[in-house]
């Protein structure tokens, strides 16, 4: 059942997003597709959170936030890119970190910055203990912040 919903979900944002890149076509900055979704996502009747944080706690201590692009029905994370390189490896690991971080079961990483949408549907790898080793890259600390101990790369 988890999975018949997600399955609908995924199949529904990527509607959304085609519905997007055709109107507006490649070569704009991420967030106005990220706007231009978050629009869609209105009209289709998705409930969703854009710029949704994601706090990372370590021992009990916050140590930073990841912001997922969008959070679809608080299932489905939504990665956005506008770049004109097909996707890479780097950019599926980005992915695969977010559901490390928030336990979810699927994300879908999009790319409108090339002639034709580009999507990939992404699942957390069964062993998910060495996502702190990519996790770095990806949190955002505040300005002026000073860790005195940094995060542990198991």
């Amino acid at each position: 059942m988890i999975t018949e919903r997600c399955d609908d979900i995924t199949y529904r944002v990527i509607g959304a997003a085609m519905r997007v890149h055709n109107a507006l076509g490649p070569g704009l900055k991420e967030s106005a597709y990220q706007k231009g979704l978050s629009l869609e996502f209105e009209n289709a009747g998705l409930r969703f959170q854009a710029e949704h944080p994601v706090d990372i706690v370590l021992d009990g201590v916050s140590i930073g936030l990841l912001y997922l692009d969008h959070l679809v029905e608080e299932k489905v994370v939504v990665e956005e890119k506008a770049v004109s390189h097909p996707l890479t490896n780097d950019e599926v690991a980005q992915v695969i970190t977010y559901l490390c971080a928030t336990g979810n079961s699927v994300g879908l990483l999009l790319n409108f910055g090339r002639q034709r949408l580009e999507y990939k549907r992404i699942f957390p790898p069964q062993k998910t203990d060495l996502w702190r080793t990519r996790i770095h890259r990806y949190v955002w600390n505040p300005v002026g912040s000073v860790s005195v101990n940094s995060l542990p790369i198991r």
